[in-house]
């Protein structure tokens, strides 16, 4: 079963708009089994004539059974509606938005430590699991392969481009997480890598940071002290120069910590095989999987 995700995974889908629509049509095609849609005005209506719609979460959690949901409400009221899912009693809560403020992330996550929601996210691609066509995101299920590597990255094409490379040398994906690199995201390094080392259908992990910050030192720590399958890292941002904002994620190098140099010797001396370019990792996991 796919880390984090409920067993049996039944999904709702909140914001329908056009992106939204979008991907929870390549979400049902895919096979993942969504239950309900969450859109105002829409109530009684149905989604690709068979889902049925309802006002509020709470509405389609009692008719439907849903227990994890996915969040394509413009930033504005993307924390309501994770609030509102929450509050549902959804056991996963998937955040796809981009550009949620700040403050509303503290006041979310303050929230939601008191319950027993897990959020994912947000200004993430999400996470699929190919073994059981469990997409809950953006992650395009053309890139990704069944197999036994892991992936856990911050960026999210970067997500991708680690299921590709992993797929040329045939290695397959159990389940690929994208944890988004906004400044409060909902899970971290260490939540999906200590799922990955418990769950029986991974064999190897990858993991992909960015520059900024100090979560990957964080994360090296804890694979040095609880991890003892093999992870190939790295660490995009390898040329940024100091005070360099990395695409839209946010990552900005503010002190020797947050480079990429510094969070590849953590890594190296927790016991990763660090590669200087996404583009070798397929090639170091084959080496090390024979």
């Amino acid at each position: 079963m796919a880390v984090l995700v409920a067993d049996p995974c039944r999904l709702l889908v909140q914001g329908l708009g056009r992106d939204g629509s979008f991907q929870a049509e390549r979400i049902v095609e895919y096979g993942t089994n969504m239950v309900a849609a969450v859109h105002p005005n829409r109530g009684g209506m149905k989604f690709l004539d068979e889902i049925p719609y309802f006002e509020t979460a709470r509405e389609a959690v009692d008719a439907t059974g849903a227990n994890t949901g996915l969040v394509f409400v413009p930033a504005p009221f993307a924390v309501d509606a994770i609030l509102e899912q929450a509050d549902a009693g959804l056991s996963l809560i998937v955040c796809i938005t981009e550009g949620v403020p700040v403050q509303d992330m503290m006041k979310a996550k303050a929230y939601l430590d008191r319950t027993s929601s897990r959020l994912l996210g947000p200004n993430c691609p999400g996470l699929i699991h190919p073994g059981e066509r469990i997409k809950l995101g953006i992650i395009p299920g053309a890139a990704v392969t069944t197999g036994n590597v892991g992936v856990v990255s911050r960026s999210g094409t970067l997500t991708y481009e680690a299921a590709a490379q992993l797929n040329a040398v045939n290695l397959g994906q159990s389940t690929c997480v994208g944890i988004g690199g906004d400044p409060i995201p909902g899970t971290n390094f260490i939540d999906v890598l200590e799922q990955l080392q418990d769950d029986d259908e991974t064999e190897a992990i990858v993991m992909i940071g960015e520059i900024g910050g100090s979560r990957e030192q964080v994360a090296a720590q804890f694979i040095k002290e609880n991890v003892t399958k093999p992870v190939v890292a790295t660490v995009a941002g390898q040329t940024a120069p100091p005070g360099k904002r990395m695409g839209h994620a946010g990552a900005i190098i503010t002190g020797r910590a947050g480079l990429a140099s510094e969070k590849n010797k953590a890594l190296e001396a927790a016991g990763a095989t660090v590669v200087e370019s996404p583009a070798y990792i397929g090639e170091a996991m084959a080496n090390i999987l024979g």
